[in-house]
């Protein structure tokens, strides 16, 4: 390869380094993922409460992208959601934070958020402890694909059991794999926990390190933390999503 060539390549590959930096710096959901590098040795159990069409995929899919930019492989599941509706949240969310940030070299950090972003979808009722359990030592023993990170879409957290929640904590614990979960809010049950935390998942709260709660005020929607064992995330600023975009700033 001739010096200029191998030059420029060098200087494209920085540049793709230095912008995948300042996006995660930029990122306010960093509150929240205090590690800079990969993720740290003990998993950590997040979860994301929200009324219906109120953002909880969203914020599901920036953690995701926050933690490929970080170095790490993440498996994005899906419950009752398609693998193309799934994918289209990626892309759309990718191509809003190019646009806001106004990113150069968006191809190649696309592609490798493509190449370690695996998405695995289930029915509505076939989930299962069990079932994810085989389809993630599938992966990892045939050497496919092995996640540092997991996010949960969609799982029903109004019928399920201590019991099955347990054992998603200690399946993603013996993994090593920091995961996040999405929980669905009925507006019309107020029943909540001493920290806020409403019904399903005030049964749950115990289970999780940190509980975001989506909701909306008179300035649009806001993310609370009821939950967090992250010192930063305390004394952080207040985090909004825009309503048009779903991307989290701060306020």
């Amino acid at each position: 390869m001739a010096p200029q060539a191998a030059t420029l390549i060098f200087l494209r590959d920085r540049s793709v380094e230095m912008l995948k930096k300042d996006l995660i710096l930029k990122n306010p959901l960093r509150a929240w993922e205090p590690d800079t590098g990969h993720n740290t040795a003990t998993p950590r159990l997040g979860l994301v409460v929200a009324p219906r069409g109120a953002g909880k995929t969203a914020v599901l899919v920036q953690f995701a992208l926050d933690s490929v930019l970080r170095g790490n492989r993440v498996i994005h599941v899906s419950i009752g959601q398609s693998l193309e509706k799934t994918k289209e949240w990626y892309e759309d969310l990718f191509q809003e934070l190019s646009r806001s940030y106004k990113l150069e070299h968006v191809s190649e950090v696309h592609s490798e958020i493509a190449a370690n972003r695996l998405i695995m979808t289930f029915n509505t009722g076939s989930f299962s402890a069990a079932k994810l359990e085989e389809r993630l030592t599938d992966l990892i023993e045939q050497n496919i694909f092995r996640p540092e990170s997991l996010v949960i879409d969609g799982f029903d957290f109004e019928n399920a059991t201590p019991e099955q929640v347990q054992g998603l904590r200690k399946l993603v614990h013996n993994l090593k794999l920091h995961t996040w979960f999405s929980a669905l809010r009925r507006p019309e049950d107020k029943q909540v926990s001493a920290l806020g935390v409403p019904a399903p998942c005030d049964r749950f709260e115990g289970l999780f390190d940190s509980i975001l709660l989506i909701g909306t005020d008179g300035h649009g929607i806001s993310l609370t933390t009821l939950k967090s064992d992250v010192a930063a995330s305390k004394d952080h600023p207040a985090i909004r999503l825009d309503p048009t975009t779903f991307l989290v700033n701060e306020s």
